[in-house]
């Protein structure tokens, strides 16, 4: 348990599934820190339903989880309403199949499914880099591709694929994610022109009041986020790993309280 989280904070467990492993811990919703140590878990292969919804009772099992504890799991896909539209690392079976029916029956509790990106972003505005901050906030995950999030004043917009929109004639993502500046061997400042021109498209279609960037190249922000000239201020992401099982966490809180008849802010 972290130095700063109560034993009586309200509480929520975040579970992120990814192509490699399976994470998942219990998450303190006043500090947005874990409450316990994380766990995991090697993600099955193949990444069935079946397989995965196993190895997610597994992890859960691992916690001695009051009943009433709201569930939250990341998925590697558009969720749509708790069903996967599509499939990232994971197997295709999965592909209009629904999240939360399958884990939920898998774990003998309520389970709320988000995508990924989603979860993270909702989680910076909550505890990282943009919790402070109102009105329109863009999150963005620079990594194998661009995964992008979007909330405004505190309501997360699901399953905008804005790494995937067309600029210049090519799918963003493949020109501008930090896996096209490692395949063609660009230096920070010729990768910075091609993230100049994917943000200022960004600013001209959504006016964000704050730009956050995640994925593990961001540990090296000073290297390329002062290289960019925007309206809104671009700052890198605080949460890191953490920020899918927290944001995960919250938004099942947040949806178990709306359920209940209470406020779903």
């Amino acid at each position: 348990m972290s130095a700063h989280t109560s034993p009586h904070a309200p509480r929520a467990f975040g579970i992120d599934i990814g192509g490699s492993g399976i994470k998942g811990a219990p998450v303190d919703l006043t500090t947005g820190e874990f409450a316990a140590e994380r766990v995991r878990i090697p993600t099955p292969q193949p990444a069935t339903p079946a397989a995965v919804a196993e190895t997610v009772a597994e992890l859960v099992g691992r916690f001695d989880l009051p009943d009433d504890t709201p569930v939250g799991v990341t998925f590697p896909a558009v969720v749509q309403h708790g069903v996967a539209r599509s499939a990232a690392n994971v197997d295709v079976s999965w592909i209009g199949t629904n999240i939360e029916h399958v884990l939920g029956e898998a774990v003998g509790r309520p389970v709320l499914a988000v995508n990924d990106a989603d979860a993270a972003g909702y989680a910076e505005t909550l505890y990282g880099a943009a919790r402070s901050t109102s009105g329109v906030t863009f999150v963005c995950t620079l990594g194998t591709g661009i995964g992008t999030a979007m909330v405004v004043d505190g309501v997360l917009v699901p399953n905008l694929e804005l790494g995937h929109l067309e600029i210049d004639g090519h799918d963003a993502e493949t020109r501008a994610s930090d896996a096209a500046r490692d395949r063609e061997g660009l230096d920070f400042e010729q990768w910075a022109e091609r993230l100049q021109r994917y943000f200022g498209v960004i600013e001209d279609l959504f006016w964000p009041d704050l730009i956050v960037v995640g994925g593990g190249v961001s540990k090296h922000h000073e290297k390329f986020l002062p290289l960019l000239h925007l309206r809104a201020p671009i700052v890198p992401a605080q949460l890191r790993n953490a920020a899918g099982i927290v944001g995960a966490a919250a938004l099942a809180s947040r949806a178990a309280r709306a359920a209940a008849g209470g406020t779903a802010s």
